[in-house]
């Protein structure tokens, strides 16, 4: 799987541009990529007050020209960087439903047995279906939490759905070495195998996939499934590595009460004696921190990846997303599994994240659209490794780029405000192209790689 970077001028375009002053909407821009990384934005007068910017970077003004490049007409579309889905489990798109209305360790017995009996095949169409579905919603990164699984044949086939598609990966590898039949203080045994197996494994997906868009991190169940010498060996081979370390954390009670039931300490705490925070840590879900809590998170530089429709779904709760920000912790924007969700649909979680804050808090003005944007693309970016800063498209940027056109849903019509239209009204249906590297990965909200209608038909023959 070798990347493949290409060079276009998109033309046309209202962008959502990080200026100077901040980011704000810059109407008929044209933005110059070349070889995957945005070079060059010229453009023209700004909407809603957003002052006219010549070019953005000290790079526009020492440009070449760019008229030989290939031209995509947007159209008078509006650009925007692409999505960072900071958490989904791409396994479960051929489970939707899947224990509907069961609490939380019942639903994970339910879909847990799933992956216990999860083929290669099944596992292939399941991330091509989920993958496509996050790229048709704006999505150009997802950080794939793969629960443990000993069969090598079963990440081969994730993977190769994946690179299939074109999108951005960081491609959490599951791990546990604490086994639990009632998995409880435990992981299914079935699906536990020794951390320096695991290891192994990832240093050779790491070499396989050198230069392509997929890099590998760590993911860990829950702080139950590690005992302290495994949660050693992780740091351990994280820090060697520079890997993210992507963990389920306090999405319910359980985690607190069985670490304190087993190790006599809170599972913030048992995390943070075990060396497995910092600040390439992303605990997910978190709707159950407390104040302490936050403060651990925040010294140690944890990131946490929201999820409001899974919360709601399964009966978690409300994370406190407002507490954590004000406390410093970096919260990004995440989806979830298509069991817990149901679907893999971005903007559908960037507007119910605003709104389920909002009705928690009864108040009208969190998260508006320029917070939200910045938790779904930028917001858990230390704890990828990637560069951190405002949500808005720059000079020097890899080309990850979605153009909306509002004007292919009459529900979003007229556009007074295009930041209040994407959070409040806009589907997967305005998505009109998907840039990755600068490749064109979605085409007039169709992939450009694969057969959508053989995709179609494989998904019906397994009902």
């Amino acid at each position: 799987m070798v990347r493949m970077s290409c060079s276009v001028v998109v033309s046309d375009v209202t962008a959502y541009v990080a200026g100077p002053e901040g980011p704000g909407w810059v109407a008929g821009c044209d933005v110059v990529v070349r070889d995957g990384l945005i070079t060059a934005i010229e453009a023209g007068a700004g909407v809603d007050s957003a002052p006219a910017r010549p070019s953005t970077g000290p790079e526009a003004a020492a440009r070449e020209p760019y008229s030989g490049l290939p031209r995509f007409d947007g159209g008078g579309g509006y650009l925007i960087p692409g999505f960072v889905n900071t958490h989904t489990h791409l396994q479960q798109s051929v489970l939707r439903g899947a224990g509907e209305g069961l609490p939380l360790l019942e639903w994970l017995h339910c879909v847990g047995e799933f992956t216990v009996a999860a083929t290669p095949e099944q596992t292939y169409v399941a991330a091509l279906a989920g993958g496509l579905e996050l790229l048709r919603s704006g999505v150009t990164t997802v950080v794939e939490h793969m629960w443990p699984n000993p069969s090598e044949a079963v990440h081969d086939a994730a993977l190769r759905a994946l690179g299939e598609l074109g999108i951005r990966v960081v491609f959490g590898r599951g791990l546990a070495d604490r086994a639990d039949t009632t998995r409880k203080w435990g992981m299914d045994p079935r699906l536990v195998q020794p951390l320096p197996d695991v290891f192994a494994h990832l240093a050779e997906l790491d070499a396989r996939l050198k230069d392509s868009r997929i890099t590998t991190a760590l993911a860990v169940p829950n702080p139950r499934c590690l005992t302290p010498e495994g949660m050693a060996a992780v740091r351990e081979f994280a820090d060697a590595t520079g890997k993210t370390i992507s963990i389920h954390l306090l999405e319910t009670d359980t985690d607190e009460d069985m670490c304190r039931l087993h190790a006599a300490r809170s599972a913030v705490d048992y995390l943070d004696a075990g060396g497995l925070l910092g600040p390439r840590t992303l605990a997910v879900h978190c709707v159950r921190v407390n104040a302490a809590d936050r403060e651990i998170l925040a010294a140690r530089g944890v990131c946490v990846s929201y999820n409001p429709l899974s919360n709601m779904r399964l009966g978690s709760g409300v994370a406190p997303i407002p507490e954590m920000l004000t406390a410093g912790i970096g919260v990004g924007l995440g989806v979830d599994g298509a069991a817990s969700n149901d679907t893999q649909d971005m903007l559908l979680a960037l507007r119910m994240g605003a709104y389920l804050q909002r009705a928690h808090h009864r108040r009208a003005d969190l998260l508006p659209f320029a917070d939200m944007l910045h938790l779904a693309t930028r917001g858990a970016a230390t704890a990828l490794g990637t560069p951190a800063g405002p949500a808005g498209i720059a000079v020097g940027d890899r080309a990850d780029l979605t153009l909306l056109r509002f004007d292919r849903d009459f529900a979003c019509l007229p556009v007074r405000d295009p930041g209040a239209t994407l959070l409040t009204t806009a589907s997967p249906r305005v998505v009109d192209t998907v840039w990755v590297d600068g490749e064109p990965v979605i085409r007039d909200g169709r992939s450009t790689r694969i057969d959508e209608r053989e995709l179609v038909n494989r998904l019906n023959g397994m009902r």
